[in-house]
């Protein structure tokens, strides 16, 4: 190879290293984002809300979606198929429940969550003149310890469309114990709902089930659910006591 050869190629190699240099370093991959949604869907034998028929015994569908921030601040919405209020009043039409609701959930210590939020429930419908509104708005609060949660709400409106009813008040003690045996977790509940100026409005409601992790987000609920609720109070215009002693199936996915 001849002298002239030797000094080309050395100056190729010296251009193609220079110009090596002065390429743009590689795209760096795009940082994970602080916010992550989730969704949900679910098949319900029927819907019960604190021990109390929403759907007459008939099955429901549900589901939602939640937008939670790194921070702990979340926003989210849930919905269900109802027909309790035109259960207990011929005259109106309201076959949706809609949820909204946000609020903060972090840790006061280890093992210690606690969880602070507004939500509020809205029935879209067509109602008689003189209704009293069911939608309701209350401010909640929930600590708890290791796989035990109480959570305190208070309605800053009339309660679901009982009249005089602002400032009610219900009190939640749950717990979902993992087994450690087939994905299967022990849920356990009581709840006491405070119902104010309503005469025999105030109720206990309790509930002890079961739920499967199948994996991929696929878990069915089995539970046994009963109440001590007036039957005076709350039995719909088809003879049926909202509160009376059931069990519920349940089939949900999340996304």
């Amino acid at each position: 190879m001849s002298r002239n050869t030797l000094a080309a190629l050395a100056l190729l190699t010296l251009c193609a290293t220079a110009h090596a240099n002065d390429a743009p370093a590689a795209a760096e991959a795009p940082a994970a984002s602080d916010f992550n949604l989730t969704a949900n869907v679910t098949l319900a034998s029927q819907y019960r809300y604190r021990g109390l028929m929403q759907s007459n015994n008939q099955p429901a569908v549900q589901g939602g979606f939640d937008l939670t921030h790194a921070s702990g601040f979340y926003l989210g919405n849930w919905n269900s198929s109802i027909s309790w209020l035109g259960d207990t009043n011929s005259e109106v039409s309201a076959p949706v429940e809609m949820d909204f609701y946000g609020g903060y959930k972090g840790s006061l210590t280890d093992n210690v969550p606690i969880d602070l939020g507004v939500l509020q429930y809205y029935y879209p419908g067509d109602y008689p003149s003189g209704y009293t509104s069911p939608d309701t708005t209350e401010l909640y609060a929930g600590i708890g310890y290791g796989p035990v949660m109480f959570k305190y709400s208070l309605a800053l409106t009339n309660l679901f469309g009982f009249a005089d009813s602002k400032y009610s008040q219900y009190f939640d003690l749950s717990g979902n114990v993992d087994t450690g045996i087939w994905g299967l977790t022990v849920n356990a509940h009581v709840g006491r709902q405070i119902v104010r100026n309503v005469d025999n409005g105030s109720y206990t409601d309790w509930k002890l089930g079961l739920t499967k992790d199948f994996g991929q987000g696929l878990s069915v609920s089995l539970a046994y659910l009963d109440t001590n609720a007036d039957r005076a109070v709350y039995t719909n215009t088809r003879g049926r006591d909202m509160g009376r002693a059931t069990g519920l199936l349940s089939v949900t996915k999340a996304f």
